[in-house]
């Protein structure tokens, strides 16, 4: 009944079943699995260029940055990112005078 909802013969969907996967859809997996290890050993802190780099650089494997970006999306891993803010240094509390000085002209040695 799928084949004639779908409008395809049942030899072609039967051929289309027993077909291997194509060579870029094995990559893929297999790269997702190596994606996946370098993601657990950098305990879920490395984003895609992290992983990127330690594809290309660390394992030699030739892959482009857009499809580590793209395979780890659809494998749901994203890196831990923290946003680097300014710090309002107007507002920061000054230490504490250990020493105990004083900067008043009373205090200036020598004046009498």
């Amino acid at each position: 009944m799928a084949c004639r909802v779908l409008n395809v013969s049942t030899s072609g969907y039967y051929d289309w079943l027993g077909r291997p996967e194509p060579p870029r859809a094995l990559r893929n997996k297999e790269l997702t699995k190596m994606i996946r290890e370098i993601h657990a050993d950098s305990r879920g802190s490395y984003g895609s260029p992290r992983v990127h780099a330690e594809l290309t650089l660390g394992l030699g494997e030739r892959v482009n940055r857009k499809r580590v970006e793209r395979l780890m999306r659809h494998a749901g891993l994203q890196g831990v990112y923290r946003r680097r803010g300014r710090r309002n240094l107007v507002h920061q509390a000054t230490e504490e005078d250990l020493v105990q000085r004083r900067f008043d002209v009373a205090a200036r040695p020598g004046s009498g």
